[in-house]
């Protein structure tokens, strides 16, 4: 191979890796003040209507907690239920028990952007529910962007102590009048023995928005971790790869995405989950559809001691051009391991549309029904408020993809 062809490939390959570069400098740290709020319905009435489309309800009904960030300043956060605690990460790092925590999962050093997050951080949140407690109905945080041309660094941690029960669901949003920024997030999952935690984030993003999310989680014997991802609505550029380790005996964690890339996005999204204790299971559950996008899909299962189980399934279509690829991966350190994978490419079937057609559909009617119903994922685990959100969010955006 010539050295400018082999160049040009490494050059391809980095980027298709890690997605476009992203120059710190092309965009602000120091955010607007905003006044703290004494409730959510004090809210401008387009906010509400936003955050409302990423799962964030300003009237709490149905929630047990709720923590608000607007650009840099956390103006509200709210336990309405015992044994629950939700705080501006700011004010819970005076706490000695935080800092058991703070960064010991994720490495500062990992890449440039958490890097931007240990050394500028403007705020993020902790939610934990404390021994023992049954926090049934959802926590909801939301990371809003107001200014324009803003890289907002937060850093969030959440944990389910022991035998206790915990949702939460996140919508990250922008105002309608922000034409670029960059979100960069780090967080750090605790799921202590025998507890179940559940976290849903939801993007609803501006088209010109670079995102990096950077998580990592662990889980202790007899717990369960569900982490589930929707980003449905255009943005520039999202590369996240959530890793999680199971550490004690019957660990289980449960990862599902459902994305859609729409002309000029792109997406490299994945995740890896680690078994490293007897008896732990995983499953990587990945639904994409690519609108004229780019959407790189990744997943990586590795077991590490015999008698595990995993697997891995990612499924994509095209309908309106743009490209998919999956990666499937699976390493077996051990024998004894169970794994497997699938993964699939491929477009709508004609067939299916002229069925649903002859049965009076129109054709966009038609495709709409089959979109719908391949984005229609079961989450096991989920307390009915959560999944009915996660519905809204596919219904919500399921026109706007054809």
């Amino acid at each position: 191979m010539h050295e400018i062809d082999k160049k040009a490939k490494e050059a391809r390959e980095k980027k298709a890796a890690y997605g476009p570069d992203i120059d710190l400098k092309d965009y602000c740290t120091e955010g607007e003040c905003h006044e703290p709020l004494a409730n959510l319905e004090q809210l401008p009435e387009e906010e509400k209507s936003t955050m409302l489309k990423a799962g964030v309800d300003s009237s709490e009904e149905g929630r047990s907690g709720s923590y608000i960030q607007r650009d840099t300043t956390a103006i509200y956060a709210s336990s309405i239920m015992d044994g629950l605690e939700v705080l501006p990460i700011k004010e819970a790092l005076k706490l000695d028990w935080v800092r058991e925590y703070y960064w010991k999962l994720v490495p500062v050093d990992q890449d440039k952007f958490t890097s931007l997050a240990y050394s500028d951080l403007h705020n993020g949140y902790v939610i934990r529910a404390l021994p023992g407690a049954k926090v049934t109905f959802p926590v909801q945080a939301c990371l809003y962007l107001h200014q324009d041309a803003l890289s907002q660094n937060v850093h969030n941690l959440i944990i389910a102590d022991e035998d206790s029960e915990l949702h939460v669901i996140t919508g990250c949003v922008s105002g309608a009048h922000v034409n670029k920024g960059l979100h960069v997030g780090v967080s750090e999952f605790f799921v202590k023995k025998n507890a179940h935690l559940s976290f849903t984030m939801i993007h609803h993003w501006a088209e010109g928005m670079m995102v990096r999310p950077r998580s990592v989680g662990v889980v202790d014997e007899g717990g369960l971790f569900l982490n589930n991802y929707v980003c449905m609505r255009p943005l520039k550029s999202l590369q996240m790869y959530p890793a999680t380790r199971l550490v004690g005996k019957g660990a289980v964690a449960r990862f599902y995405s459902l994305l859609v890339g729409h002309p000029g996005s792109e997406l490299d999204v994945g995740g890896r989950i680690i078994l490293d204790a007897p008896e732990t299971r995983a499953e990587i559950i990945a639904r994409s559809i690519s609108n004229g996008g780019t959407i790189i899909n990744r997943g990586h299962l590795a077991g590490e001691v015999p008698g595990v189980r995993a697997h891995l399934e990612c499924r994509g279509l095209i309908i309106k051009g743009g490209d998919i690829l999956a990666i499937p991966e699976l390493h077996g350190k051990a024998e004894g391991v169970e794994m497997s994978h699938e993964a699939a490419v491929g477009k709508i079937n004609q067939d299916e549309i002229l069925y649903l057609m002859a049965r009076g559909l129109s054709e966009d009617e038609a495709t709409a029904t089959i979109v719908r119903g391949f984005m229609s994922v079961d989450i096991p685990g989920l307390p009915p408020e959560l999944k009915s959100q996660i519905d809204l969010a596919v219904a919500q955006t399921n026109q706007e993809v054809m």
